[in-house]
């Protein structure tokens, strides 16, 4: 059945906003990167997996006839290396810097829709993304943070960054190429080859240590899942552009929810750069449905 756009839509953003409490879980652990990896990507994969199991009983045969494709796999593949670019940019760079680089989803995911299969984006969404990218700017330069100089690790934070964005747009843009994959599988095989890259770089005597491990337990069994399924599902009913688009909200919230839960006020410019993106996206939303 041919769902409206406003499905798609409705989607991403219900996805995008389960994903803003993951950057305060992740503080609220106190894991180291790698170790952090292993925790949240491997739970993420196992839970999808699981329920991909129940839920199509009887058809796992066909699902992974589907899976095993060379659709299926760059799909994994995307998924994998994502969730490692992200964590290896955050432990080793500053984290603005990184998230410059990840805000150019939007673009990448224009760019890689109108050369993989042909879709044009139109003129509303490149001007929201103009409003969207230049409100992440403030509030990402409105961070403590923005002052550090550009050396080595602030050079291979942009590189990570921008790595990040290119594997989500393409992820984005596959999933909706490649209809007949089953997402369920395809995201939980992906985030567990990351999963299983940090426990091997973190070791087994060192998963633990003195992390809290209720956060993580959260965000990987529940946040990351759903978020992901909803994220991934709407690229099937909406341009990847819009679903990356909608994704920049947890750019934009996650501070907020780190606020609440730490302390840690956001400055001027960020509830600027905040508001210009909730509301750039709020107008392209009722737009869209009108």
């Amino acid at each position: 059945m041919q769902r409206p756009a406003a499905f798609g839509l409705t989607l991403a953003t219900l996805g995008a906003l389960a994903l803003t409490p993951d950057a305060m879980l992740m503080r609220l652990s106190g894991m180291e990167g790698i170790q952090m990896l292993g925790w949240r990507s491997t739970i993420m994969g196992v839970v999808l997996i699981a329920a991909w199991a129940l839920t199509r009983a009887g058809h796992w045969h066909a699902d992974l006839a589907l899976l095993f494709t060379g659709g299926g796999m760059a799909i994994a593949a995307c998924q994998a290396v994502n969730g490692v670019f992200f964590t290896f940019g955050i432990v080793g760079s500053p984290v603005t810097i990184v998230l410059l680089g990840v805000a150019a989803v939007p673009v990448f995911a224009a760019l890689l829709s109108w050369l993989l299969m042909g879709e044009a984006t139109g003129r509303a969404t490149w001007i929201t993304i103009v409003f969207v990218l230049a409100g992440i700017g403030l509030a990402i330069f409105g961070k403590s943070e923005a002052d550090a100089p550009w050396d080595a690790a602030a050079l291979r934070g942009a590189l990570y960054g921008l790595g990040v964005a290119i594997c989500l747009a393409l992820s984005f843009v596959l999933i909706r190429k490649h209809r007949a994959v089953p997402i369920l599988p395809s995201v939980g095989l992906g985030a567990l080859m990351a999963g299983v890259t940090g426990l091997v770089l973190t070791g087994p005597q060192q998963m633990v240590g003195d992390a809290i491990l209720w956060p993580i337990l959260v965000t990987g069994g529940i946040v990351l899942p759903v978020s992901f399924f909803c994220l991934s599902l709407a690229s099937r009913h909406t341009a990847a552009a819009n679903v990356s688009l909608l994704l920049l909200l947890e750019t934009v919230l996650g501070p907020l929810w780190v606020w609440l839960a730490i302390g840690e006020a956001p400055t001027a410019l960020m509830l600027i750069g905040g508001t210009i993106v909730v509301g750039s996206l709020a107008t392209y939303l009722l737009w869209s449905r009108r």
